[in-house]
């Protein structure tokens, strides 16, 4: 249920974001560029549903992903580029939010903000830059599921092996699709080599 990207364009928009000079427009830019290429993949699958459209030639019938059954949720702040990049190639699809931080002294997720739409028998497709321990995004899904959905995909950018033993055992029929599984976590529990906190790269915060 772990599916990571190999191309050698991933690989090179993966390094310019660990690259400290990569500023935070174009560190926005390249997750932009990984969201896309990562639900190419992951909705490849995808049921299509005949349409009718006025073409140049006249009316006629052609297949297209139905826009409806998405809905995408960022865990913010480091998943707002990603949507952002998602509800362009699908304007017709409902987002919800989920704020989710760490506690730097028990490394648990602890949620403070919730604002996610009907999720029944849609198909939620969650944002994360990043999965560390996997705790954000376990408790992200363990919620999603409340609510029913046809099925759940997870979207990252980076994770560690540890984060994404977590998602496997916790969430089997999850299926996440990744750019690049890094090394390990250190012991404050960081990717490494990571590419530093990508809430912070993202907007400029500290």
């Amino acid at each position: 249920m772990i599916y990571e990207l190999s191309n050698p364009v991933v690989k090179t928009l993966i390094n310019h974001l660990r690259n400290s000079k990569t500023d935070a427009l174009r560190f926005r830019q390249i997750i932009h560029e990984l969201a896309r290429l990562l639900a190419y993949e992951a909705l490849k699958d995808e049921d299509l549903e005949k349409q009718d459209i006025i073409t140049w030639k006249g009316k006629a019938s052609y297949t297209f992903i139905k826009e409806e059954d998405l809905v995408f949720i960022p865990i913010l702040r480091a998943g707002l580029p990603m949507i952002e990049s998602l509800t362009a190639l699908f304007p017709e699809s409902a987002s919800g939010f989920l704020a989710m931080k760490r506690d730097e002294k028990t490394h648990q997720s602890v949620l403070y903000y919730d604002n996610t739409p009907p999720c029944e028998g849609k198909t939620v497709i969650l944002l994360d830059p990043m999965v560390a321990t996997g705790g954000s995004l376990s408790d992200a899904i363990d919620y999603v599921e409340k609510k029913s959905p046809k099925k759940i995909i997870s979207l990252n950018v980076i994770g560690a092996p540890e984060g994404l033993e977590v998602i496997e055992k916790r969430h089997p029929n999850v299926n996440l699709y990744i750019a690049q599984i890094d090394e390990k976590l250190n012991e404050n529990m960081y990717i490494i080599p990571g590419l530093g906190d990508a809430g912070d790269r993202a907007y400029n915060t500290q």
